[in-house]
């Protein structure tokens, strides 16, 4: 879908505001009565958990640069 594992989402921090963010703006798009709109949002919540913190291994984030 989306490569996550840049440098920028290292640190515990933003992955958790990044996750958080998702989240929350899946619900609000549910409270305002867009059930599609919060299913898309849901499910990138839902893979930015998968991403940020069940498969997280810091090797995967260094900067690789070839020069």
């Amino acid at each position: 879908m989306f490569n996550l594992r840049v440098p920028f989402f290292l640190p515990l921090k933003r992955r958790a505001w990044t996750t958080g963010l998702v989240f929350a703006w899946a619900l609000f798009e549910l409270w305002t009565g867009n059930p599609g709109w919060a299913l898309l949002f849901g499910a990138a919540g839902a893979y930015c958990a998968y991403e940020f913190f069940v498969v997280f291994d810091p090797k995967n984030y260094k900067d690789t640069k070839d020069g």
